[in-house]
């Protein structure tokens, strides 16, 4: 059996010269010579005087409402997984085909 080997031209390899970056700014821009650049951004803007008190009843209240939320977005994740699992079970059961799959609670007397 012949061996089938793909032709492979030179042109589809060529070894590309790496050319570091030389220019500080894009080609397109000329330099100019009174070019200012802007100070970099410090976080003194975001800073509290010490003269104002901190909110720790707020900080509280937002802490406790994050709290509460994530919570209650675990329990609704837990009820939703288990509605899941027993609907899966049921489904299971009635593609089995069996006839007592559904859970019928009877009051007690």
């Amino acid at each position: 059996m012949k061996s089938q080997r793909p032709v492979i031209e030179d042109d589809e390899h060529r070894v590309l010269k790496f050319r570091p970056r030389t220019q500080a700014k894009p080609p397109g821009r000329e330099a100019r010579q009174n070019d200012v650049r802007p100070e970099p951004n410090d976080l003194s803007r975001y800073e509290r005087s010490r003269e104002e008190p901190d909110e720790f009843r707020h900080r509280m209240l937002a802490n406790m409402a994050a709290f509460a939320f994530t919570v209650a977005l675990t329990a609704i994740g837990i009820w939703l997984a288990m509605s899941i699992a027993d609907l899966r079970k049921t489904q299971d059961c009635v593609l089995m085909g069996r006839r007592d799959c559904a859970h019928i609670s009877s009051p007690r007397s």
